[in-house]
């Protein structure tokens, strides 16, 4: 877990990172759940701004961590498809970096709908992992490294689905749209090392890169969001 939270943490910290949660935050209401909450930066914030902010997530360490940090929030150990809170009971569903990794998306989206209130606004925000761009002397082996860590995820290419998802589960006033995250330096090192796995000659490459000023990553981040009506 530390080390998913270290990278967590470091993307959170990106100034582009901030301003997308800030996006994502725009007409959730006043009870929101932030679904695969992580260390819960979203939840906080949120908690921040008066909402009565809820964070689920399935790891139980996670939450610890999270309720540590964030002590305004109401936190639960919990299933993106089988939410512990009652039909209609918040305004706003949030879920951050979380579809790719469910064997079933549609039915997260689903549940989305259903713990949302009337005019309830769900927001799905998440990289398609086949489209991280990242600058090498090795475009080839990149790109074989990129597709082996997408089929590491249950669904890596779900981002690009988001706007369907909310259609086919009858959302309405449904928007899409990409921002990009771009590091250049080396608090990008930790997910590139997840990336690198055993290729130890491409990992010192970047490692390089960074201490050079010469990193280049470029992370597309699909943002959509609907409206629950009837």
């Amino acid at each position: 877990m530390s080390t998913l939270l270290t990278m967590l943490d470091a993307y959170d910290d990106l100034t582009q990172a901030r301003d997308l949660r800030e996006l994502t935050y725009r007409g959730l209401g006043d009870t929101v759940v932030d679904v695969g909450c992580g260390g819960a930066r979203a939840v906080g914030e949120l908690a921040g701004r008066g909402a009565h902010a809820i964070g689920v997530d399935t790891s139980a360490d996670m939450i610890e961590v999270a309720a540590r940090r964030w002590p305004a929030g109401e936190f639960h150990v919990g299933d993106a498809t089988a939410l512990p809170l009652a039909d209609g009971s918040v305004t706003g569903y949030r879920a951050d970096k979380v579809l790719h990794t469910l064997a079933d998306p549609a039915a997260a989206v689903a549940e989305a709908r259903r713990v949302l209130a009337r005019d309830g606004r769900a927001v799905l925000v998440g990289q398609d992992w086949d489209a991280l761009v990242i600058d090498s002397d090795d475009p080839a082996r990149t790109r074989a490294l990129v597709h082996a860590r997408a089929d590491r995820v249950p669904n890596p290419r779900v981002a690009r689905r988001y706007r369907n998802l909310l259609l086919d589960n009858g959302f309405t006033d449904v928007t899409a749209e990409v921002r990009t995250i771009v590091w250049t330096d080396a608090t990008c090192l930790p997910t590139l090392a997840d990336i690198a796995g055993e290729a130890d000659a491409w990992l010192e490459e970047q490692t390089a890169r960074a201490r050079a000023n010469r990193l280049f990553v470029a992370v597309p981040m699909f943002v959509a969001a609907g409206t629950r009506g009837d």
